[in-house]
C-alpha cells in the first residue's frame, strides 16, 4: 500500500468512526431512546442514518432493548445485564428470534412506531431478518464506495462501521462492572464511568452520570468528564437545528441523588 493510500485509509477511517458513533449516541442514544432533543426529522435522520450503517440494527429495535435494558437494569429482565454472563451481556442477547413480553416495542417504543423507515427496518419484529438487513444494506453501502472510490475507502469505513459497532457492545459490559470505573451519583444499579470508553464513545462512557439522569443530553459532568456528543448538541441548538434540549446540571444531578437516597431510606 502506498504512502497515499495509508494517508486516505487513515482519513476516511477517522471521519468515519466519528460519523458512526456519534450517530450511535446522538441518534440512537440521546435523540430517539431519551428523546433528551428535539429536532426536525432531516437532523433525525442525519445522525440515525451513521448509527444504523454502523450494523446497530434497527432503531425501533435499539431503542426498545435500552428502555428495556433502563426500566429493568441489572434485572432477569434486563436485557444485558452483566449478571447473567460476560458473554450474555456482550452479545448472546442478541440471539433471540423476537422480543419476549415485557420487551415489546408496541410499549417501550411507541413513539417510533408511525415512522415509515424504521417500520421497514424492523421486518416486523423478526430480529433474525432485521438483522439480517441490517448488514446486507451495511454491506451495499461499502459496495457503493468500493465502486465509486475503490477499495481502500471502502475497506476503512467497513472497519470504522465494524469498530462503532462494538462500542455499545464492550460498555453494556464494562460500565455495569464495578471495579472498572467510579461513581459520581448514587443509583439503584452498578453503573460506574469508565474514562477510556467515555473518549471512544465521546461521552457514553460516562455511564453512571447516564444512568443518574437518563433523559438529560449531557452526561459528562466533571471538568475531565469529556463529551463531544453535547457540545455537537449545544453547537446545534445555536445553530437552530434543536428546538428543545434537556440538560441536567451538576447541581440538579445532587438534587436527584439526594431524593434517591432519601428514598432508599424509606424502605431500609
Amino acid at each position: 500500500m502506498s504512502s497515499e493510500s495509508i494517508v486516505l485509509f487513515i482519513t476516511v477511517f477517522v471521519i468515519s468512526y466519528i460519523w458512526h458513533a456519534m450517530g450511535i449516541t446522538i441518534g440512537y442514544h440521546r435523540l430517539l431512546t431519551h428523546r433528551s432533543f428535539t429536532c426536525s426529522k432531516a437532523v433525525e435522520y442525519f445522525w440515525v442514518i451513521p448509527a444504523y450503517l454502523a450494523f446497530e440494527g434497527s432503531p425501533i429495535w435499539w431503542v426498545t432493548v435500552h428502555r428495556a435494558h433502563h426500566r429493568y437494569e441489572e434485572t432477569a429482565l434486563d436485557p444485558h445485564s452483566p449478571g447473567r454472563g460476560i458473554a450474555h451481556a456482550y452479545f448472546g442477547w442478541m440471539f433471540a428470534k423476537t422480543y419476549y413480553a415485557p420487551m415489546d416495542p408496541a410499549i417501550q417504543a411507541k413513539d417510533l412506531l408511525n415512522d415509515p423507515l424504521y417500520k421497514f427496518l424492523e421486518q416486523n419484529g423478526d430480529w433474525h431478518k432485521a438483522h439480517l438487513l441490517t448488514f446486507v444494506i451495511g454491506f451495499a453501502f461499502r459496495i457503493l464506495i468500493l465502486i465509486c472510490f475503490g477499495w481502500v475507502p471502502a475497506l476503512a469505513s467497513l472497519l470504522a462501521g465494524s469498530a462503532a459497532l462494538q462500542i455499545p457492545l464492550i460498555l453494556n459490559v464494562i460500565c455495569h462492572i464495578p471495579k472498572s470505573g467510579y461513581k459520581n451519583y448514587f443509583t439503584h444499579d452498578d453503573s460506574v464511568n469508565v474514562w477510556w470508553i467515555g473518549l471512544l464513545a465521546f461521552g457514553e462512557g460516562w455511564h453512571n452520570n447516564h444512568h443518574a439522569s437518563p433523559g438529560s443530553a449531557r452526561t459528562g459532568m466533571k471538568s475531565h468528564e469529556f463529551d463531544l456528543s453535547w457540545l455537537t448538541i449545544k453547537l446545534m441548538k445555536k445553530l437552530g437545528l434543536v428546538s428543545r434540549v434537556n440538560e441536567i446540571t451538576e447541581i440538579q444531578h445532587r438534587r436527584l441523588e439526594a431524593s434517591r437516597k432519601t428514598d432508599r431510606a424509606m424502605y431500609l
